[in-house]
């Protein structure tokens, strides 16, 4: 679980740094708007197609690190197997252009290259620092 002392830092807008493996086993590193689903998990979303979204499709192992906007000694990071959700992914896009757009719909709707779908990650290994 998500310790509740660092739970602040999901709900602020800060900004993930998402870790998938390519298919040649090396790493691949992205920045991308966070969520959470209470202490459970931490929500990120993306579109069918792009990068990150193949990579977990064909190896579900990720990490995901999370400053704190206002103390970058302070921080949460996860490791699992993350889901891809396809079920309330454009309502959840929504939210997070809401949260880091200040607009009540995410303005790229249908330009991605395939429908949104959230990123799961299960907190199942957990560090924090601050």
């Amino acid at each position: 679980m998500i310790p509740e002392s660092h739970i602040d830092i999901l709900a602020a807008e800060s900004y993930a740094h998402l870790s998938t493996v390519m298919p040649d086993g090396t790493p691949q590193v992205t920045p991308v708007w966070v969520d959470h689903d209470g202490r459970e998990a931490i929500l990120l979303n993306t579109a069918r197609g792009r990068q990150k979204e193949r990579n977990i499709r064909a190896n579900p192992k990720v990490g995901v690190s999370v400053l704190d906007p206002d103390d970058p000694y302070r921080y949460v990071s996860v490791r699992a197997e993350a889901e891809l959700i396809e079920d309330g992914a454009d309502d959840h896009i929504d939210t997070l252009a809401q949260q880091y757009m200040g607009v009540d719909e995410y303005p790229h709707h249908g330009e991605e290259s395939g429908p949104r779908v959230i990123v799961r990650v299960p907190a199942e290994n957990v560090a924090t620092s601050g």
